[in-house]
């Protein structure tokens, strides 16, 4: 069981995920620390499809949910920042468990690249369409990429250009590309179900899920490197 878990992205999927991970984190291990990072405010616009209280209106995301997490019994850590180049090396570090639900190819790049510069660390990331998403293994052990990285298996998130700039909320953005509250709950369902996974045994039988909220499906693939008994 890692000792840091890192949530990039309290919005849409993070929100969503965090109240069951901290159950999830405090049955398992009570020396967890969790680190919340998003550089985004919360806005009347989210409340539909974002769980906050409404008392965080206006407030930096991963402060608002950092003392609910606090108040829950859980070590955690606000970063209100966005990852860029410049303090993503601070942010992930040796040994983490960073699950990545962010809205933008940019960071999902970004940290990918950041975690083929480790010697261990293990990468659950989610994101979805409006109907669809879908969520990816990548573990780094001993230095070797036992899954692949994120950019081999998709190519378009290594040259996408968007990303969050300043200024620009997430409710900007949703109005580009649309979310549901369901497509959200099904994809930090099965980043929560890839964790328990890693944690109860070490290794997860797949390193890709996609999911259908139409057709309530949830369809595997394996783009294993190597093969292994436990990681």
């Amino acid at each position: 069981m890692p000792s840091r878990f890192v949530l990039v992205g309290c919005g849409g999927i993070g929100s969503q995920l965090l109240a069951p991970l901290v159950r999830c984190l405090r049955n398992n291990s009570r020396e967890a620390l969790l680190v919340l990072v998003d550089g985004d405010v919360f806005e009347p616009g989210n409340a539909l499809r974002q769980e906050f209280p409404a008392s965080a209106l206006g407030l930096n995301k991963a402060e608002a949910l950092a003392s609910w997490v606090r108040e829950a019994g859980l070590a955690c850590q606000a970063v209100p920042l966005y990852l860029d180049e410049a303090n993503v090396g601070d942010v992930v570090r040796e040994g983490d468990l960073v699950l990545l639900a962010v809205d933008n190819h940019r960071t999902r790049a970004l940290v990918d690249r950041h975690i083929c510069s480790l010697a261990e660390a293990t990468l659950i990331s989610g994101g979805n369409d409006e109907i669809d998403g879908n969520v990816q293994l990548v573990r780094r052990r001993n230095g070797v990429s036992l899954d692949g990285t994120l950019v081999e298996i998709h190519p378009e998130i290594a040259t996408a250009t968007d990303g969050p700039a300043s200024g620009e909320g997430c409710t900007a953005r949703v109005a580009e590309r649309p979310q549901l509250l369901v497509t959200n709950l099904m994809v930090a369902s099965a980043m929560l179900n890839c964790l328990w996974s890693i944690c109860e045994t070490g290794s997860a039988p797949y390193s890709e899920v996609y999911l259908d909220v139409v057709q309530n499906a949830a369809r595997p693939r394996r783009w294993f490197r190597a093969e292994v008994d436990a990681a």
